[in-house]
């Protein structure tokens, strides 16, 4: 039981760490829209190309655009903070259950 409690543990970890770095591509991706980046840089490349799969179908669903501002992030750190409670909290609290 051990080895089962060390692996959802591990997982959990994964995850915290996962959320964390689209914390602050998200983060990232607001500051981007407040300036004029060149499209073609790569870092600016990059980050729309990981955010948008998230925020395109987010922007579908509800349409929360007031204006010029798009409030899908808003959204999309809810459900990060809920994956990142819920999930990662049970993970973990499972796994001590298996130690």
């Amino acid at each position: 039981m051990f080895i089962l409690g060390q692996l959802l543990s591990s997982l959990a970890g994964l995850l915290d760490v996962i959320c964390t770095v689209f914390y602050f591509l998200f983060i990232a991706r607001i500051f981007l829209s407040w300036v004029n980046p060149d499209p073609y840089n790569p870092i600016v490349e990059f980050i729309y190309k990981v955010t948008e799969p998230i925020l395109g179908p987010i922007r579908r669903i509800i349409p929360l655009q007031v204006g010029m501002i798009d409030l899908s992030p808003i959204i999309a750190f809810i459900a990060l903070d809920f994956l990142r409670r819920f999930i990662v909290g049970s993970l973990y609290h499972l796994a001590t259950r298996f130690m």
